[in-house]
């Protein structure tokens, strides 16, 4: 399929996705969100890719969702149930493809990452931000709840819940130092530097083996909502079993043998 905005760059195994709409400070359109949708609903079966590095164009992340495209809407100005209900779903299944890809998502965040440009950031594995970085859940500060696109599931697990509290309440800004102290993001670089350290951190995953890098994926999001520890040891077992049948392991064993 070929995107409008976004922007795909293919690097060996690694597949770079910027969303290009600048002049709205990317901002979600009917058109990208259904050009993110298709993008990682499609990772899921393609084993050429082993990496995404998920970016903005010019000087923002993404800016959530453009207020000035609305449709589906009644005579008063007002959106259907049903359109909405529709409307809504199309956006969350961005995020819930990210999570069930198993292809490791770096974000590159810079400037502002609000409302579902939150959601984007929170719902890659790592995120790399530079100190213009400015997130937050924007969806309260416009008379709806914070509680959106998975900001209420991904937030308190990485934060802790009262800290998730304080900013989905208040819909205040996270900024790119607050967020490196949170561990809410790996780094913080420079913009211009930006790129350079979302390659690094694919080059890094791409040492690890295609399936050794898809399982631990898997089982990370898994762990999180696990049981307990017997459930998450039985997962792990499972994962190393798989890993050890796969003619890479070999050839990884040789490699640190040989310090390659």
């Amino acid at each position: 399929m070929t995107y409008e905005h976004l922007d795909l760059r293919v690097d060996g195994d690694v597949i770079w996705a910027t969303m290009n709409r600048p002049e709205r400070l990317n901002a979600l359109n009917r058109k990208l969100v259904e050009e993110l949708r298709d993008f990682f609903v499609g990772l899921y079966w393609r084993r050429d890719v082993r990496v995404v590095v998920l970016c903005g164009a010019g000087g923002a992340f993404c800016a959530g969702l453009d207020l000035k495209e609305r449709s589906g809407s009644n005579t008063d100005g007002k959106r259907s149930v049903g359109a909405g209900l529709t409307g809504q779903r199309q956006i969350s299944e961005i995020v819930i493809a990210m999570r069930r890809c198993p292809q490791p998502i770096i974000a590159c965040v810079d400037g502002a990452a609000s409302g579902g440009g939150f959601a984007l950031a929170l719902a890659s594995d790592v995120r790399i931000a530079t100190p213009r970085t400015r997130m937050n859940a924007a969806f309260i500060r416009i008379g709806l709840s914070a509680c959106d696109i998975g900001v209420s599931y991904f937030l308190p697990r990485m934060v802790g819940s009262s800290v998730a509290a304080e900013y989905m309440l208040t819909g205040r800004f996270i900024d790119a130092e607050r967020a490196y102290q949170l561990g809410l993001v790996s780094r913080v670089v420079a913009p211009e530097a930006l790129e350079a350290e979302g390659a690094a951190f694919a080059k890094d995953m791409l040492n690890a083996t295609p399936l050794g890098l898809r399982l631990t994926k898997e089982a990370l999001n898994h762990a999180i909502d696990a049981n307990g520890l017997e459930a998450v040891i039985a997962m792990e077992d499972r994962n190393q079993i798989l890993c050890a049948q796969d003619d890479d392991f070999g050839e990884g064993v040789r490699a640190f043998l040989e310090k390659r």
